[in-house]
C-alpha cells in the first residue's frame, strides 16, 4: 500500500483532472505504511452536489435507442445516397459563397460565375437543411426561396432534399447503364457460326444474287393508274428516291418513252422523251 504525493491538491478546483507534463502525478510507496489510496472525484473538481454526476449518467443510460440511431449512422458500412442540389444565386455581387446546416456551417463554399449569376451543386444526403449565401462579406439570403428563422433570430434560407425528387435521375442512370450493356453485347456481325470450312460450289451457286434494280426504283410513276381524284394531267406525287432517275417504258409501237422527275420547291416536274425505234 502507498499514498500518492499531491492527493490532497486534488481537492483544488482549479487543478487538472488528469496528470500532465506540467503537473506529473507519481505514486511513492513508502515501506512500513499503510495507507488508502485516494483520487479526487469528478464530483470534488466540478463542484457538483453528491452524487450529480451518477445520476447523469444513469440518464444517459436510459436513452438507447438514440445511441442507436447515433451508432447506425456512423457506421462506414450504412450507405448515404447523395443527390445532386443546385443553388444558384441572382443577386450579384462580386465573390458569392454559401454556407449552412449540411457542412456544420463550418465552411464557405464558393460559387462560379455564369451569365451573372452563381451557382454551384453538391452532393446532399435526404433530409431538411437551411443555409445562407456570404455575397461581399456580408451574410445574405435568397428572397426567392424559401426562408425560416432560427433560434437566434437569424432569416435563413431552407432546403427539403427528398429522395422521390431525384426518381427521374435514377431512372435515366439505369437507362443509360442498361442501353450501354445491351451496346457492348451487340456486334456488327450478322448472326450464326463461323468456321474456316471453304463453302462449296453448290452453295455459292444456290445463292441468290443482287437484284437488277432497287425495289423502290421498280414502282414506276409513269405506269400508275391516275386516280379520280386526280386530274388526268396531273400524276400522283412521287416518292423522294425516285427522283432525278431516267426510266425507260416498255416499248410499245415502235416508240420508246423515257421519263425523268425533278423537284423545284414545292413542285415536282415529270419530263417525258418519245424515240421511235
Amino acid at each position: 500500500m502507498g499514498n500518492t504525493g499531491g492527493k490532497r491538491e486534488g481537492k483544488d478546483p482549479g487543478g487538472p483532472l488528469s496528470p500532465t507534463k506540467e503537473t506529473p502525478s507519481t505514486f511513492d510507496f513508502v515501506h512500513g505504511k499503510g495507507g488508502i489510496l485516494q483520487q479526487a472525484s469528478m464530483d470534488d473538481s466540478l463542484d457538483l452536489p453528491p452524487g450529480t454526476l451518477k445520476e447523469m449518467l444513469n440518464r444517459q443510460s436510459e436513452l438507447p435507442d438514440q445511441r442507436m440511431r447515433v451508432k447506425m449512422m456512423e457506421s462506414p458500412g450504412m450507405e448515404n445516397k447523395h443527390s445532386p442540389v443546385v443553388f444558384k444565386w441572382e443577386g450579384g455581387g462580386k465573390n458569392v459563397f454559401i454556407s449552412g446546416s449540411f457542412n456544420q456551417w463550418t465552411s464557405k463554399i464558393p460559387l462560379t460565375k455564369s451569365h451573372g449569376d452563381f451557382t454551384t451543386i453538391l452532393e446532399l444526403p435526404e433530409g431538411d437543411y437551411q443555409y445562407k449565401y456570404y455575397v461581399d462579406g456580408q451574410w445574405q439570403h435568397n428572397p426567392k426561396q424559401p426562408t425560416k428563422a432560427n433560434e437566434f433570430g437569424a432569416i435563413n434560407n431552407v432546403l427539403k432534399v427528398s429522395k422521390t425528387d431525384f426518381e427521374v435521375f435514377d431512372a435515366l442512370a439505369i437507362d443509360s447503364s442498361t442501353s450501354g450493356t445491351k451496346q457492348r453485347n451487340l456486334s456488327g456481325s450478322p448472326p450464326g457460326s463461323y468456321g474456316q470450312e471453304i463453302p462449296t460450289r453448290e452453295m455459292q451457286t444456290n445463292a441468290s444474287g443482287p437484284p437488277f434494280l432497287p425495289p423502290h426504283l421498280l414502282n414506276v410513276l409513269l405506269n400508275k393508274d391516275v386516280g379520280a381524284q386526280y386530274e388526268p394531267t396531273l400524276l400522283p406525287e412521287p416518292n423522294h428516291v425516285m427522283l432525278n432517275h431516267l426510266y425507260a417504258l416498255s416499248i410499245k409501237d415502235g416508240v420508246m418513252v423515257l421519263s425523268a422527275t425533278h423537284r423545284y420547291r414545292k413542285k415536282y416536274v415529270t419530263t417525258l422523251l418519245y424515240k421511235p425505234i
